[in-house]
């Protein structure tokens, strides 16, 4: 359950009093999860590495986020690593368990640093949380040497120092530049100043091509009515059972209603459609324009 505040949470003291795990009493550990799912064995594991995950926590408060969340996805990172640890591999948990404890938090932060999602690669991971730090260290060395970097310049070095995109870069520039406005925020100071919102192009129909699509709604089904009528009773019938209908039915079912062939009913089929194109073009200019 998610916590209001980091002093009012107990488990910091609670981990700086776990105890202290061997590599002999931690390898026990991990076996005895691993091959027999103790949940004892697992907790006692957990509880003595907390204090890694509430340390590593603590690196990533800069970024704005509560402290007690930091905390809850650490240990959900703790806990994935306790899962998936193979004591086989001759490595201390705690060595393996720091990616997952730092997956974890900077997942959860660039979740929640922007409404807009930052990325999601590798590469602009990175850059989330490098590209500030390299940018201000490439900064310090340009100016100790007197050189002067443009943006693109500066840009390219970051590129090559992090190993990532130049397009990548770019992109992390504009998302860390500015943060996130609400679009019913005002324009200026004035009373009567719009809101952002306002100013959003209305991606719904217009005036004009409502009319329009009622106008052209409306023509194509007096045309397609009186060339229905051109159509004697099994045909008109036909064309409704096989082209009005939300589920067309088929041939074969047309047939054994109307006693015919498969092939009769398409025969029929395209007769029909033949008197209706040939009604549809005799009525005017205007509705062979739009045929084409």
């Amino acid at each position: 359950m998610a916590l209001d505040t980091y002093n009012d949470n107990p488990l910091p003291k609670v981990a700086m009093r776990a105890e202290l795990l061997d590599a002999e009493t931690e390898l026990k550990l991990a076996y005895a999860w691993r091959d027999e799912r103790d949940v004892a064995a697992l907790h006692r594991l957990i509880n003595a590495y907390m204090r890694l995950a509430i340390s590593m926590a603590a690196r990533f408060k800069r970024y704005g986020a509560p402290m007690n969340d930091l905390i809850q996805e650490a240990g959900l990172g703790l806990m994935k690593a306790a899962d998936k640890f193979d004591p086989d591999r001759g490595v201390r948990f705690s060595t393996y368990a720091v990616w997952w404890i730092k997956a974890s938090i900077q997942d959860y932060v660039m979740r929640n640093w922007s409404m807009v999602r930052t990325g999601s690669t590798s590469s602009q991971k990175s850059l989330f949380f490098n590209m500030r730090r390299v940018q201000a260290q490439l900064e310090r060395e340009a100016a100790a040497s007197g050189e002067r970097l443009d943006r693109h310049q500066l840009h390219q070095k970051i590129s090559t120092e992090i190993g990532v995109p130049l397009r990548d870069v770019q992109m992390m520039e504009g998302r860390l530049s500015g943060s996130d406005f609400s679009l019913n925020a005002v324009q200026s100071a004035d009373e009567d100043g719009r809101e952002w919102i306002d100013a959003l192009e209305d991606d719904s129909a217009q005036a004009a091509e409502l009319v329009e699509d009622s106008h052209d709604t409306r023509c194509l089904r007096n045309w397609l009515v009186t060339a229905m009528q051109a159509l004697n009773d099994r045909e008109r019938y036909i064309v409704q059972e096989r082209k009005l209908r939300d589920q067309a039915r088929t041939l074969e079912s047309l047939g054994t209603e109307l006693g015919l062939s498969k092939e009769r009913v398409r025969q029929l089929e395209a007769a029909a459609f033949q008197k209706m194109r040939k009604s549809l073009e005799g009525q005017s200019r205007e509705v062979h324009n739009f045929l084409l």
